[in-house]
C-alpha cells in the first residue's frame, strides 16, 4: 500500500495582482516534460505486531501533452519500485501505470474512472480568492487505490477526502525564496460493497491521516520539495487489521530535451572506438537504449564473468558523462526445452540485478538512480530456435531515460 508523497505533477506559477505572491494557479506549456522522484520509508504493522520496514522509489514522468484555456492534458508514467529497509542495493521494479488527465488553473482533475492513478486527485485545490500567510481554507479531493492483486476488486477503489490548507509562510530554501504550505486530512471509510459475491479477502474500512508540508518557488513558480507524514490502518472482512506507516520526501526535477538520436550516435561511436563486442545502441520512445547481448555467467552463479565486466566497465564511463539521467537495467532471457516461465523469470532478474549492482560497485549511478527489473522471456529480439537468435535474447538492455 505504497503512499507516495503528494508533489502532485505541477507546474505552479504565483500570480500577484498587489506585488504579493497571494494567488496560485497552475500554469502549462505544451510539450513541457518533468519528472518527481518520491522516496518512501514505510512500516507495516498487521494485528499490532511489527512485520516488516521498506523504502519505496516512485518515480514519475509527466508530459504536458496539449492546452485547452488555463488547463492542461497530462500524460503520466508511474513506476514503483522497492527495497528492503536500509539496504544499499539497488530498487526492484515493482509495479508500472499509466495515465492521462486535465488538470484545470485552480487543480482540479478531469480524468476517465478507469485510471488506477494518481492515487490522489484535487489536491492540492486553491480557492478562488486571494491567499495571504495565515490562510487557510478547505475543499474536497479524493484517493483512489489498486486492489486488483490482493483483493480481487477489479476497478479503481476511490473516495471522497476533506482537505485543509493553511499557507505558513514564506521562507528560503536552498538559496530560493519560497511560499509554504501544509495539506492535511483524516480518513474514515467504510467499504461495505467491496466484497460481495467473492470468498477472498477483503478490506472493510479504510482510516488514518495525511500531514504534508511543501514548498514553492515564488520567482520561479514553481515546487521544489514536498514531505509527508502517513498513517492508514485497513480493516478486512477476516477481522485482521493491516497498518501503513511513514514518511515521504518527494522533488519536481524539470527534464532538459534528450537528443536521443545524437546521444545514441555518440555512445555508439564510444563503444566502436574501444572495440567492445555484442553492444549496440538504438534511440527509443522511452531515451537511449544500450543493449548487450549473450549476457553469461559461472554455472550456478549470479556473478558476471570477467568479459561481461570488463563491457559494463566501459558502459560505465560512458554512463558517467550523462549523471543527470536516471537509468532502466532489464534482464531478459531466451526459451529453452526444460525451463519454466519461474525459471526465465529468476534468469531474467538475475541479469538485471548482477548488472545494475556492478554499476552501482562502479559508481555509474546512485540506487535511486535506477530502476531494476526481470523481463523473463518476453520481447525476443531473436528467432530461439537458432543458437544465434538465442544469443541475443540472453541479453541485458541498459536505457538512459529521457524523462
Amino acid at each position: 500500500m505504497k503512499k507516495a508523497g503528494l508533489f502532485l505533477f505541477m507546474i505552479l506559477v504565483a500570480v500577484s495582482a498587489r506585488g504579493w505572491a497571494d494567488t496560485f494557479r497552475f500554469a502549462y506549456t505544451k510539450g513541457e516534460k518533468y519528472r518527481i522522484v518520491s522516496q518512501i520509508q514505510e512500516a507495516v504493522y498487521v494485528n499490532g505486531a511489527f512485520s516488516h520496514d521498506s523504502e519505496i522509489l516512485d518515480k514519475i514522468a509527466v508530459t504536458v501533452t496539449d492546452t485547452n484555456g488555463a488547463s492542461g492534458n497530462h500524460d503520466v508514467l508511474y513506476q514503483t519500485s522497492e527495497r528492503a529497509y536500509g539496504s544499499a542495493d539497488e530498487y526492484d521494479w515493482s509495479e508500472e501505470y499509466s495515465s492521462q488527465f486535465w488538470r484545470d488553473a485552480r487543480g482540479a482533475y478531469t480524468i476517465d474512472p478507469s485510471f488506477f492513478m494518481p492515487m490522489v486527485r484535487d489536491v492540492p485545490l486553491f480557492p478562488a480568492t486571494d491567499i495571504e500567510p495565515g490562510s487557510s481554507w478547505s475543499a474536497i479531493g479524493s484517493e483512489v487505490h489498486d486492489f486488483r492483486a490482493n483483493f480481487g476488486i477489479e476497478k479503481p477503489f476511490g473516495f471522497p477526502i476533506t482537505v485543509t490548507y493553511s499557507y505558513l509562510d514564506n521562507e528560503t530554501r536552498d538559496g530560493v525564496a519560497c511560499a509554504v504550505f501544509s495539506i492535511s486530512y483524516e480518513i474514515f471509510h467504510a467499504v461495505s460493497a467491496a466484497g460481495q459475491g467473492t470468498s477472498r479477502m477483503y478490506p472493510t474500512r479504510v482510516a488514518g491521516s495525511s500531514e504534508q508540508k511543501f514548498w514553492w518557488d515564488i520567482k520561479g513558480g514553481r515546487p521544489i520539495y514536498d514531505e509527508e507524514n502517513f498513517d492508514f490502518l485497513y480493516s478486512f472482512n477476516t477481522g485482521d487489521e493491516v497498518e501503513y506507516k511513514g514518511k515521504s520526501q518527494g522533488t519536481l526535477i524539470q527534464a532538459v530535451p534528450l537528443d536521443r538520436a545524437k546521444v545514441a550516435q555518440d555512445i555508439q561511436q564510444q563503444l566502436s572506438d574501444q572495440g567492445v563486442p555484442g553492444v549496440t545502441v538504438a534511440p527509443t520512445d522511452q531515451g537511449v537504449k544500450i543493449t548487450i547481448e549473450n549476457v553469461n555467467f559461472p554455472p550456478n552463479s549470479d556473478t558476471l564473468l570477467p568479459t561481461e565486466q570488463d563491457k559494463l566497465r566501459r558502459i560505465a564511463d560512458i554512463l558517467k558523462k550523462y549523471p543527470d539521467r536516471d537509468i532502466a537495467v532489464q534482464g531478459f532471457t531466451a526459451r529453452a526445452a526444460g525451463y519454466t516461465d519461474k525459471d526465465y523469470q529468476t534468469l531474467s532478474d538475475e541479469r538485471a540485478t548482477s548488472t545494475a549492482r556492478f554499476l552501482l560497485s562502479l559508481g555509474a549511478r546512485t540506487a535511486d538512480q535506477m530502476i531494476v527489473r526481470g523481463m523473463g522471456a518476453s520481447s525476443p529480439i531473436g528467432d530461439n530456435s537458432t543458437e544465434a537468435g538465442r544469443m541475443k535474447n540472453r541479453r541485458v538492455e541498459i536505457t538512459l531515460l529521457e524523462n
